[in-house]
């Protein structure tokens, strides 16, 4: 909203029970009557993609992916302009990414595989890590751009050294997972001030969580508030990651 309103736009709010999908309307019919109103329409929900791509059965109004059950390639866009600002490049960059593969990983690993040079290792509990499809997508634009994408379980296999190490909340827009004793199997994934010292490169490490970051959990209070973090300012680049896609899409032209 604010990334808008600094563009010029105007805003239209709507909750889920302000549309006429809770009345029985399809997502097709009801996307066809905005596009009438609206120039973008901006989704953020738990539910899955597909859904998403009903939406874009008009061809009039841009339908951006602000979040998804299984996609959140807002939040990559931030992600690559933080390292970017503060490394000066994308290539060669290695990351470390610990925890949860959620939407926020899927979407990393997608951006990743096309920027070349670049190499993320995903370290991930078991039964808790990228889903096959989206791992293998990843792995095979990663052979085409000259990136490279790892995968495994095991804490006692981390990079020697990375330039990002990136956490994200184990339980993803506050979700329960459904294994009563899940925490147990994450609490070894936590990013602790030891494994910032064992993976952390001398010419400066940093570390990113794409927030909200749950202390003790997903990562220790002192690397997120330490001199090695740059969380806040990567919260800062979404609203440019938001002010850059809409400037993107409505600047298309229109097939």
């Amino acid at each position: 909203t604010v990334g808008a309103l600094r563009l010029g736009a105007q805003i239209v709010s709507y909750g889920s029970n302000d549309l006429q999908l809770v009345t029985g309307e399809s997502i097709e019919d009801t996307a066809r009557v905005l596009s009438g109103y609206l120039d973008a329409l901006i989704i953020r929900t738990n539910s899955c993609v597909t859904d998403m791509r009903a939406w874009a059965i008009q061809d009039k109004m841009a339908v951006i992916n602000a979040m998804s059950e299984n996609e959140h390639p807002t939040q990559a866009i931030a992600d690559l302009s933080t390292i970017k600002e503060r490394f000066g490049r994308l290539d060669g960059i290695q990351i470390l990414y610990l925890g949860e593969g959620n939407n926020t990983a899927t979407a990393l690993a997608l951006a990743v595989a096309q920027t070349p040079g670049m190499k993320i290792t995903f370290v991930t509990p078991e039964d808790y890590g990228l889903p096959g499809s989206f791992l293998h997508k990843a792995q095979a634009l990663a052979g085409q751009h000259g990136a490279t994408i790892d995968h495994h379980h095991s804490m006692n296999e981390l990079p020697e050294k990375a330039d990002v190490v990136y956490a994200t909340r184990w339980q993803t827009m506050g979700v329960p997972h459904a294994d009563p004793n899940w925490r147990d199997k994450f609490r070894p994934y936590c990013v602790t001030p030891a494994i910032m010292m064992k993976v952390s490169k001398s010419e400066g490490t940093i570390f990113l969580h794409d927030l909200p970051a749950v202390y003790g959990e997903d990562v220790h209070e002192e690397v997120i508030n330490g001199e090695q973090s740059l969380a806040w300012r990567q919260a800062h680049h979404k609203m440019f990651s938001a002010m850059a896609i809409l400037e993107w899409c409505l600047n298309m032209p229109r097939c």
